[in-house]
Parts: C-alpha cells; sequence; structure tokens
C-alpha cells in the first residue's frame, strides 16, 4: 500500500502463524496490535471484519501469507483487552477499533474544549469530528460512533451531558 511503512515483520512469513512458545507469542500480538492501529489509523478505518481475508492488513501477496480468522480474533480481543476494540456482533465477527482509548479520546476533546474557552457550549459531534477548527487535532476525523461512545465516558465523568435531537446528538460540556 502506497505510503504506509510496513514493519520488517510483515515480510516474515512465520509471523503470520501463532507461535507455540509464550513469550514469542506475546511479542508477536503486541506487534500485530500496534501494526492493527496503526495500519488502521493509517487509512482512516474503524471496523474490521474478522473474514476481510482480501485486506492487505490480513494478507501479505508477495510472501503469500495471511492471517488465519482465529488469529485476526485473537489481536482484536487483545485490543480489546488494552481499550482499543469492541465487538460490534454476539458472533465477535464485526469489531470496532479505537485507534486511541475511549477515555483517552474524551480527554482530547475535553482538553480541546477547555483551551479553546467552549465550556458552557453545545457543540455537535461533527463539530467536534470534522470542523474546521479541529483539523490539527488527533481526534479530527474520527467515527461520529467512536465519539460518542466517548463522550459517554465524559458523561459518566460529570464532564458533559450529551443531548440527543431528531436522532443527532450534540454535547454540552462543563
Amino acid at each position: 500500500m502506497a505510503g504506509f511503512q510496513w514493519p520488517w515483520e510483515y515480510t516474515f512469513p512465520p509471523f503470520f502463524t501463532l507461535q507455540p512458545h509464550e513469550e514469542t507469542r506475546q511479542q508477536q500480538l503486541k506487534v500485530w496490535s500496534d501494526l492493527f492501529l496503526k495500519y488502521l489509523k493509517h487509512t482512516n478505518q474503524f471496523t474490521l471484519g474478522v473474514n476481510d481475508q482480501n485486506l492487505p492488513l490480513f494478507c501479505n501477496e508477495s510472501i503469500k501469507r495471511r492471517l488465519s480468522p482465529e488469529l485476526i480474533l485473537l489481536i482484536l480481543e487483545q485490543l480489546q483487552g488494552s481499550g482499543h476494540a469492541a465487538p460490534l456482533d454476539k458472533r465477535r465477527q464485526e469489531w470496532q477499533v479505537y485507534w486511541y482509548t475511549l477515555e483517552e479520546y474524551g480527554n482530547m476533546v475535553y482538553d480541546w474544549i477547555q483551551e479553546t474557552g467552549q465550556t458552557n457550549s453545545v457543540c455537535t459531534l461533527y463539530e467536534i469530528a470534522s470542523g474546521e477548527s479541529t483539523t490539527q487535532l488527533d481526534f479530527h476525523g474520527v467515527d461520529e460512533s467512536v465519539l460518542l461512545k466517548a463522550l459517554r465516558v465524559l458523561e459518566e465523568k460529570g464532564k458533559c451531558e450529551l443531548i440527543e435531537m431528531d436522532g443527532s446528538h450534540g454535547v454540552k460540556f462543563f
């Protein structure tokens, strides 16, 4: 893929097979987890399907290797454990992946709100995720469903209140 820098492990055939040695397997899962996050951020994706077998992330054609659905699921479960993913269905085949944890997203948004003097004002999710004033911030371009989950974390801490009007959401920050 043009512009994406694959790690050296991506060209190493054993990297695509779950390693039996515990220490090696943990390192392998860590590298895969980091790669998932970097790749998805680079491609601006927030969802993954375990069976998306033709995705370059899962398949390196140059060495004729691909991740098994079982290994993909294991990597996604590791990301879930670190707060970077959540299944979207009961069968755990479709996943939402967060480049940052929901708490990190919430903190970034709240810091921006405070820095720009927008406490006690109402913003739309679109303004936060895609507005002109956030283009240089790490949360710019975040999927609105991910942003909504992050804002719910802030709401639980008493830092904001989510408002729903006609099927769309706004948020008031305190």
